[in-house]
C-alpha cells in the first residue's frame, strides 16, 4: 500500500521520537535571512535522493583548518588572561557568561556553570550540559544529576551543603555530543581558575572528557579508580579520582559496582583532609 507524504512524515517524527530526538540543533548558529525561497522536496523523493548507493564509501571527516586552529588559539589565549585576572568566584562566574569565544556558545540557551557550594572541600567535574542543565542554567539536573545526588549521598555528600559541581565545558554540545578537544581546550583556563578560587581538597572526575581535559588520559574503563592530581596553570594541584559519569551508569548499571568502589575510597581520601 501506498502511503502519502504526511504519513511519511508522521512515521519519520514518531521514529525520532522514540530515538530520543527532541530537539533540531546544529554546531553553528543559522542564518535563516540568508535562505532563499525554494520549492520543497517531497519526503519521498528525499528518502530516496538520501539512500546511499551499494558499496558507497563513507564520507571523510573534514580535518581541522588552519584558521580554525588559529582562531582556537586566540580564544583560549583570551580565555587564559580574562580567567587569570579574575580574583573572586563571582567575577569568574561573570566571565564565563560574558565569554564569546567557545563555538557552544551560539547554540546553547544558557551558560551552565556550577551549582552548590563554593569553596567545598569536594568539586565534581562532569563532561558536558544536557537538555535538562541547557534549559535551567545549572549543571547535573537531569536524570544523570539525580543519580549523581544518591550517589554523593551515599558517601553523606549533598550540593547544598558540601560539594561544589561543574563541567568541562559550559555550554550544551550540539544533539548531547561529546564536547571535541578543541572546545574543552577554550574553557579549560575558566576551569583552572574555578579550581584556584574554590581551592577544593578533592576532584572527582566524572567521565572521559574531562579525564583526557585535564589529565590528558584517554581511556576511562582502565583510569577509573586511580587516583591522580591536577595541576592547574598557577601549579595548583589537587588530588584527583576519575569515575564513571552517571549517565554511562544508567546505561550500564553493571557499572555501579565499581563506582561505589570509587565513592568509598573517595570518602576514605576525604576523611584524611
Amino acid at each position: 500500500m501506498e502511503i502519502s507524504d504526511e504519513q511519511a512524515a508522521q512515521a519519520l517524527l514518531r521514529w525520532y521520537a522514540e530515538m530520543g530526538v527532541d530537539e533540531a540543533v546544529a554546531p553553528q548558529a543559522a542564518d535563516l535571512y540568508s535562505w532563499t525561497a525554494t520549492k520543497p522536496t517531497p519526503i519521498a523523493q528525499t528518502r530516496t535522493l538520501a539512500r546511499p548507493a551499494p558499496n558507497q564509501a563513507a564520507p571523510q571527516t573534514q580535518p581541522v583548518t588552519t584558521e580554525e586552529t588559529q582562531s582556537t588559539d586566540a580564544a583560549i589565549a583570551a580565555a587564559e588572561k580574562i580567567a587569570a585576572a579574575c580574583d573572586t568566584y563571582e567575577a569568574l562566574e561573570a566571565a564565563v557568561k560574558s565569554f564569546e569565544g567557545c563555538p557552544l556558545k551560539s547554540g546553547a540557551k544558557n551558560t551552565v556553570f556550577t551549582d552548590g557550594v563554593v569553596g567545598a572541600d569536594l568539586l565534581v567535574i562532569g563532561e558536558a550540559p544536557g537538555r535538562d542543565e541547557d534549559q535551567a542554567g545549572k549543571p547535573f539536573i537531569g536524570r544523570a544529576g539525580q543519580l549523581l545526588d544518591r550517589m554523593l549521598a551515599s558517601i553523606g555528600r549533598t550540593r547544598t551543603e558540601n560539594t561544589l559541581i561543574s563541567n568541562i565545558v559550559f555550554w550544551r554540545p550540539p544533539a548531547n555530543r561529546n564536547p571535541t578537544p578543541l572546545e574543552t581546550a577554550v574553557c579549560r583556563p575558566f576551569v583552572d581558575r574555578l579550581i584556584e578560587l574554590s581551592t577544593p581538597k578533592v576532584i572527582l572526575i566524572a567521565g572521559g572528557a574531562p579525564l583526557q581535559a585535564l589529565l590528558g588520559i584517554t581511556g576511562i574503563m582502565r583510569a577509573r579508580g586511580v587516583w591522580r592530581e591536577i595541576e592547574t596553570a598557577n601549579g595548583t594541584k589537587v588530588p584527583t579520582l576519575p569515575t564513571y559519569h552517571p549517565a554511562f551508569l544508567l546505561r550500564q548499571p553493571a557499572g555501579k559496582r565499581l563506582a561505589w568502589a570509587d565513592l568509598q575510597s573517595l570518602a576514605e581520601r576525604l576523611k584524611d583532609h
